[in-house]
């Protein structure tokens, strides 16, 4: 999809299809009045006669409408104009991209983006075009051996601003829209593969193929040998029940000088998470092909990164493996050794994603980070504190808090800090190891951050867990790609120095 800013506030531009929004009550947004004016006030005689209410998200397409520059227009309802703000704005970019996705257009000229939006400047307001619109967009790949839908004809959208200042920030807007949108299709494919497609290897292997694709990364895959090498104890004890080889993803981004401190983000690759010996239960049992989202995550930032060529200098790591039953799994009451030299008592086999990222969270110190991020569907007990709405955040670092906080507004891809610190990794006190990896039902979310938190001690560091973001179940059952808005937002700032 190609994404261009225009200046063209009078909506004369030439289209196969012109997206104009009109508030209710008869009230037609800024392009809908220029391009009512064209068309001798059919617009005005249609909202008059009831056949289009205007209630947010509903849409009507005008074919071949007499005087208009466009080939077709197509409306919008925007809702109450008083109560037009970021959601309903959403809302409607969301209905636009659905409605042009029905028709034949092959190139659209969206006008949503004249009308004013509480908090949200050009940038933002056309970041939001292309995010959406690529979303949107998107297909699940299926194995599916029917006739495949026919992909949407639209390749080209062009977003109308009102003068050349304001084009200038709708591109910027646009081109960070567009790599994320690339970002969110890449962990979107990954997370919503069968788990017997994407293993540990083929994560290595796309990681892999960003390298080829951007010169500006060099990625390193790491088997069994080596990640034992490293005595990754607490890594390779999660993957000892399965028949597939465990990889350790190592991907540089070199954006910055040599020697500047690199942003590491971390992602759990669980390509498939059984339990092991501590057996889920089997109801939606498939959806945890989706614990490897935290993974997928981090790829999609990368990916987003090197398109935006940002000047930063970024390490992803993704501890990738799958957590399985069997004669040789990790048994509850074993002990291992993580990297860090640190034992830890494992009670609940299940609770195995802290366990890979303890090790990949003492490997990231080498590269004497800025910041590290790890990004995890870690708990289950975040679902029940924060529903689907919100990702879990807990950082042991104030300035870094407020900065993920922040992005997550700025991208409409929010996180809630939650707490961590003694009070609960006393709950995961061991009478034979340095530390238990569970605490207790009470506080579940914390407890589990808590023992991240353990051997992120010194480290700028903060926790992202995403088990109620990352997916959809349902008859929508898929990834979500978040939260890699946030993610990108946060690295554009950092990159910029603001």
């Amino acid at each position: 999809m190609e994404f261009t800013a225009i200046v063209d506030a009078k909506a004369r531009h030439q289209a196969a299809c012109a997206v104009v929004g009109v508030y209710e009550d008869g009230d037609p947004g800024k392009a809908a009045l220029h391009i009512d004016k064209q068309m001798g006030g059919w617009i005005a005689r249609l909202l008059k006669a009831g056949d289009f209410s205007a209630k947010l998200g509903e849409s009507l397409l005008l074919p071949t409408p007499a005087g208009a520059a466009a080939a077709r227009v197509l409306l919008i309802g925007l809702g109450g104009r008083a109560a037009f703000g970021r959601k309903p704005y959403r809302k409607a970019l969301q209905s636009a991209a659905q409605a042009l996705g029905k028709t034949a257009a092959a190139d659209a000229t969206v006008y949503l983006a004249l009308e004013e939006v509480a908090d949200l400047d050009a940038h933002y307001r056309a970041r939001a075009v292309a995010e959406i619109f690529c979303a949107q967009l998107y297909k699940i790949p299926d194995l599916k051996t029917g006739a495949k839908p026919k992909a949407p004809r639209l390749t080209s959208v062009s977003v109308a601003m009102a003068d050349a200042r304001a084009m200038k920030s709708a591109a910027e807007g646009l081109r960070i829209g567009q790599a994320v949108g690339g970002g969110l299709a890449l962990s979107r494919d990954l997370g919503n593969l069968p788990p017997n497609v994407c293993t540990p290897t083929y994560l290595g292997s796309r990681a892999q193929a960003l390298a080829k694709e951007f010169s500006s990364i060099r990625t390193r895959v790491l088997d069994a040998s080596g990640i034992k090498a490293l005595k990754m104890g607490a890594f390779l004890a999660v993957t000892q029940g399965s028949h597939q080889p465990p990889r350790l993803i190592v991907c540089e981004y070199r954006g910055a000088k040599q020697g500047s401190a690199p942003v590491c983000l971390i992602g759990k690759g669980i390509t498939f998470d059984t339990g092991g010996i501590s057996l889920k239960d089997p109801p939606a049992m498939d959806e945890m092909k989706f614990d490897m989202c935290g993974a997928a995550t981090v790829l999609g930032a990368l990916r987003a990164v090197a398109e935006l060529k940002l000047h930063i200098n970024l390490v992803v790591i993704v501890a990738a493996c799958e957590n399985m039953p069997g004669g040789g799994a990790v048994k509850p009451a074993d002990i291992v050794t993580s990297m860090s030299g640190q034992t830890v008592e494992i009670l609940n086999t299940d609770a195995e994603g802290r366990l890979i990222l303890c090790d990949a969270l003492t490997y990231s110190r080498r590269f004497k980070p800025a910041a590290v991020i790890d990004v995890a569907t870690l708990t289950g007990a975040c679902v029940i504190a924060l529903g689907n709405h919100f990702s879990g955040m807990m950082s042991n670092d104030e300035p870094l808090a407020e900065e993920l906080l922040s992005a997550g507004v700025r991208a409409d891809d929010r996180a809630w800090r939650l707490p961590i610190g003694e009070e609960y990794a006393d709950q995961l006190k061991s009478n034979f190891a340095d530390i238990a990896n569970v605490g207790g039902r009470e506080g579940g979310a914390s407890t589990a951050a808590s023992f991240l938190w353990k051997f992120a001690k010194d480290l700028p560091w903060a926790h992202l867990d995403i088990a109620g973001t990352a997916w959809l179940s349902g008859a929508q059952k898929s990834s979500t790609g978040r939260p890699l808005p946030l993610l990108v937002d946060f690295l554009v700032r950092r990159a910029s120095g603001v």
